[in-house]
């Protein structure tokens, strides 16, 4: 009988730590953000990628997103000028790379991705406005080409928005612009070696 139990408390204890994380954690967020719980969704890198460095003249890592990188729909009226990006010390068999940003608190359920832009040559290290000519600009969750910036709900809590570069095994994904995002990240998430992260921040 005692044995049962502590196999019970056991069960409890790794369903809990599963689902909810912990208790004092799901108060917390229930207190930041009324309306809204959080769920757990499972990550599309391996535990096997390895990691390098991404760094922007625009924002630093947890920093937030200046104006100019401000969205120019969902309400907001900022510029949308795509965040500039720099990486070093990426695996030298990367084929090609991948950019992605995307809003993990985002009240969809599933997150929101907000750009993804891939089939980058291995010997580009530096992202710009205008994308180099072999790479593909992919169709975020908005149904938006290219880079869209942040713009959450007004009153919400604040996003953290995490800009990611993938360091792949493959010269090229083999998908057109119009993929569905998830779809692209689906495809990606084999061919990935190691990837470079920054977040940055933005609230109204």
């Amino acid at each position: 009988m005692r044995r049962s139990t502590r196999a019970a408390a056991a069960l409890a204890g790794v369903t809990l730590a599963v689902t909810g994380v912990t208790a004092t954690n799901a108060a917390a967020h229930n207190k930041s953000a009324p309306g809204y719980g959080f769920t757990k969704i499972r990550k599309g890198v391996p535990d096997s990628a390895g990691h390098f460095t991404v760094t922007s003249p625009d924002v630093r890592d947890n920093g937030a997103f200046p104006a100019s990188a401000w969205a120019d729909s969902f309400g907001c009226t900022g510029p949308n000028q795509q965040i500039r990006l720099s990486w070093r010390g990426a695996p030298k068999s990367t084929r090609s790379y991948a950019v992605t940003m995307f809003d993990p608190d985002a009240p969809s359920g599933a997150g929101f991705w907000h750009w993804l832009t891939w089939d980058i040559p291995p010997a580009v290290t530096t992202l710009g406005p205008t994308p180099p000519p072999t790479a593909v600009s992919g169709t975020d969750d908005a149904g938006v080409t290219g880079y869209l910036g942040p713009c959450p709900p007004s009153g919400d809590i604040p996003h953290h928005y995490e800009i990611t570069i993938y360091a792949l095994d493959t010269p090229s994904l083999s998908l057109p612009p119009t993929t569905p995002a998830t779809v692209t990240t689906f495809t990606m998430s084999p061919h990935i070696l190691a990837t470079a992260c920054l977040t940055a921040i933005a609230a109204r």
